[in-house]
């Protein structure tokens, strides 16, 4: 049977507290995608309990680096309860393919540049054999209640998905890669040389002065043979010489 302390934690001046004072916590779709992996597998009352410690304000600090979550939950003993909470970060093979089939999506690719977390990373993953939300979690509390997660394990991991909605970038971070890595290898060009233009001085391509404009979305064409019926129509000669400048115009086309 777990231990449960019944009495009441010190209140905290100036510790974390959720911003969402009821219902569910989390707004977007990636923190609410990682509180209903929680509320699956975690004990419900604990979890509501650990719901009203984060509304407290119980938490005093939280800190995210890859693989491991470190934080500080006031109770009702003096000293606070250190939490411990990893998950597995990627190493550099597995975050390159990452990047290789992210970049393979250019719009997946243009909205993380834009600061946007796309729904559909989570395929991403997936088709790689690894997942972005964690499925399990290895989880410690110094505090003496024996049942999973005590109410600051949860604590923390309510504030957790609500710092994920402040930046989705810190799901990624945990999971090994930082905000700062993953765009920087993004903003990079596969090819090494689809973006760059060359710079050729003017006075080294003069004709291109009168060359044409090529569109970006279909090559160059010249313009097709023009037909005296269309010169005629265009430029109509005075009234009675047509017929007499039709041979005109047509070795004008022949030209």
């Amino acid at each position: 049977m777990a231990w449960y302390d019944g009495a009441q934690p010190i209140r905290v001046e100036g510790g974390i507290k959720a911003r969402t004072r009821r219902g569910s916590i989390g707004s977007t779709w990636w923190s609410r995608r990682f509180i209903d992996i929680l509320e699956r597998v975690c004990d419900k009352g604990r979890l509501s309990r650990g719901r009203a410690y984060a509304r407290q304000g119980q938490v005093l600090s939280i800190d995210l680096a890859a693989g491991e979550t470190r934080a500080a939950v006031q109770g009702s003993r003096r000293d606070p309860y250190e939490v411990v909470i990893r998950i597995e970060a990627y190493g550099e093979p597995r975050w390159a393919a990452v990047e290789e089939a992210i970049a393979a999506q250019a719009v997946h690719r243009a909205k993380l540049l834009a600061g946007e977390m796309p729904a559909e990373i989570e395929e991403v993953f997936a088709g790689l054999g690894i997942d972005l939300f964690p499925r399990e979690l290895d989880m410690e509390c110094s505090c003496p209640d024996w049942g999973f997660p005590c109410k600051h394990l949860s604590a923390v991991l309510y504030l957790l998905a609500e710092s994920f909605d402040d930046d989705p970038f810190l799901v990624l971070a945990w999971r090994g890669r930082t905000r700062e890595q993953l765009l920087g290898s993004l903003a990079e060009d596969p090819s090494g040389d689809a973006l760059r233009v060359d710079d050729v001085p003017f006075a080294d391509r003069p004709a291109d002065f009168y060359a044409p404009g090529a569109t970006a979305h279909r090559p160059e064409r010249r313009p097709s043979a023009v037909t005296p019926d269309l010169l005629l129509r265009v430029f109509p000669p005075p009234a009675g010489l047509a017929e007499a400048l039709e041979p005109a115009y047509r070795r004008l086309d022949d030209a």
